[in-house]
């Protein structure tokens, strides 16, 4: 009888580890979200739960679209365009004032017909 009401208990300890667990999985992706600042969050927190309700097909999509965000480089794999931008204008400008220098070192050279 004592094993009867044991092991009814580990079944129902059990049944509610596997509920509360599927719980807080579904959200990882939503915590993902917080801690990087993103956007969408609260887009993200509601699919985590509609993906609940359908048995998790979303989920990995939901993971994913949580992840690709960051804040400080934004959407994607790429670096900041606006630190690329302006390495590339200072890289523009020392070009110009190597051509313009070279411009008139040209202008020197040339012999004047007078």
């Amino acid at each position: 009888m004592f094993l009867d009401y044991f092991a009814l208990g580990l079944l129902c300890f059990a049944a509610l580890a596997v509920f509360y667990g599927i719980i807080v999985i579904h959200d990882i992706p939503y915590e993902i979200a917080v801690e990087r600042n993103h956007p969408h969050q609260d887009a993200i927190h509601a699919a985590g739960w509609v993906s609940l309700l359908m048995l998790h097909v979303l989920w990995p999509f939901i993971w994913i679209w949580a992840m690709l965000y960051r804040e400080d480089r934004g959407w994607g794999f790429r670096a900041k365009e606006s630190d690329n931008m302006a390495q590339l204008q200072a890289r523009l400008t020392l070009l110009e004032q190597q051509l313009a220098a070279q411009s008139v070192n040209s202008q020197k050279d040339l012999p004047h017909s007078d």
